[in-house]
């Protein structure tokens, strides 16, 4: 009986199986929602499990390995419609005292953690500085996927944390990107005297402000069209949110045609799209609209990570996975964002909690599938590989674990304390 199963099972084409187990899962758990939602477990912390049962560790539905080209456009996509979302939340006035806390965890904490892990991978994980800066800027960014329960509730919300950690997600996935091309020059050529140059000219300075502008221009004139052409004829109902995935990919698209950074252009797109429609339906229609898009390919996301985990190496490079992991989440966030905040008007409570929020995710993902598409491979590689997917894993479940309770701590304890800073 068992091997006429298994012969049924080997008939039937491997792609209906996973339509069928994905369907099941998504079932699950919006059913579940309600009382998921009570317990100290993630949605990302089932789906990861869920994936580790369709990759070979269970019934072999999923089998990719980790620098399928798949992957990095999976991710990418992910991130690029997560960052415009999280451009959509900001609701703040483009003014720096408004954008304090961003700043600070973007021109402080950013930076702090990249250099830290990368001293770490470098003296510890005996990486050269190339590579160890590459493995900085890959975990330096956190993740605006999976952070949805620290992230601002909705357009109304005004506290400061949550505005820090969804502006913070928003901007870092975007601007480690100058840090993570640093560690592919350094790869290719220890002599940096060869491209230093070209890295701060092109790299940092035209790829970050073209960015800016392509962000700008180009949401400006979606938004410009599509208020001429509605009013002679209005859209289809149905169809009009699809504007929001239209302004997504045109911006990234053309942003990266001109060298700029589409992660950041797509950003900033999502901020301008917020302030220029007069009907503010309209942007929050596009909010809602690209969240459940988010909440899709999250779980298709983190099916994959589950299902690329392979027990051999990550134990044979689980000590460098467990340093690196633990001193970037214990140590190097928590007091990079204590050192970062210092002066700032956010609350004691808020900056540990800042601190402890460092969520990784797709960001980082995408990161190393790209930089395996720039030449990274070797034994370096795998160590990179198999560190970056260890903290992911950790984060996940340290985080999904945590998130939860201690927001709701947040929310009853410390917000009524802390007045509205905006």
């Amino acid at each position: 009986m068992v091997n006429l199963i298994k012969s049924a099972i080997a008939i039937v084409d491997i792609y209906i199986l996973d339509l069928l187990a994905i369907g099941i899962l998504l079932l699950t758990v919006t059913l579940g929602s309600g009382w998921i939602s009570r317990f100290p477990v993630s949605y990302a912390l089932i789906y990861l499990v869920v994936g580790i049962g369709l990759g070979p560790y269970g019934s072999k539905l999923i089998n990719l390995r980790p620098e399928a080209q798949f992957v990095e456009r999976l991710t990418e996509f992910v991130v690029i419609v997560s960052l415009y979302s999280c451009g959509l939340k900001m609701n703040r006035p483009l003014k720096f005292w408004a954008w304090n806390s961003t700043a600070r965890l973007i021109g402080f904490l950013m930076p702090i953690s990249i250099f830290a892990v990368a001293a770490v991978a470098h003296w510890c994980v005996k990486l050269d500085w190339g590579p160890a800066i590459l493995l900085g800027a890959i975990l330096a960014p956190t993740d605006p996927v999976l952070a949805s329960e620290v992230q601002l509730a909705n357009l109304d919300d005004r506290d400061e944390l949550r505005f820090g950690l969804t502006s913070e997600g928003g901007l870092n996935d975007a601007l480690a990107f100058p840090f993570v091309y640093f560690g592919i020059y350094a790869l290719k050529d220890n002599n940096w005297q060869n491209w230093f140059a070209k890295w701060v000219a092109v790299d940092l300075i035209w790829a970050i402000a073209a960015g800016l502008v392509m962000g700008i221009l180009v949401a400006k004139a979606v938004t410009w069209i599509d208020r001429r052409l509605q009013r002679y004829q209005p859209a289809d109902q149905l169809m009009e949110d699809f504007i929001a995935l239209s302004t997504i990919l045109i911006t990234y698209s053309l942003t990266e045609l001109v060298n700029g950074y589409g992660f950041l252009a797509v950003f900033v797109a999502g901020i301008v799209v917020q302030r220029t429609y007069s009907n503010s339906e309209k942007p929050l229609s596009q909010l809602h609209f690209t969240e459940r898009i988010e909440k899709l390919m999250e779980v298709a996301t983190i099916l994959l990570l589950g299902s690329l985990l392979r027990l051999e190496p990550i134990l044979a490079y689980g000590g460098y996975s467990l340093l690196v992991a633990g001193l970037l989440i214990f140590i190097i966030r928590p007091v990079g964002a204590w050192i970062s905040t210092i002066g700032s008007p956010l609350h004691r409570a808020s900056r540990l909690l800042c601190g402890w929020f460092g969520i990784r995710g797709v960001g980082s993902i995408y990161y190393l599938t790209y930089a395996f598409g720039q030449g990274l491979k070797g034994e370096t590689a795998e160590k990179i590989a198999w560190i970056t997917f260890t903290t992911i894993v950790i984060s996940v479940i340290l985080h999904g674990i945590t998130s939860t309770p201690l927001m709701n701590w947040y929310e009853r304890r410390i917000k009524p304390k802390v007045p509205d800073l905006i």
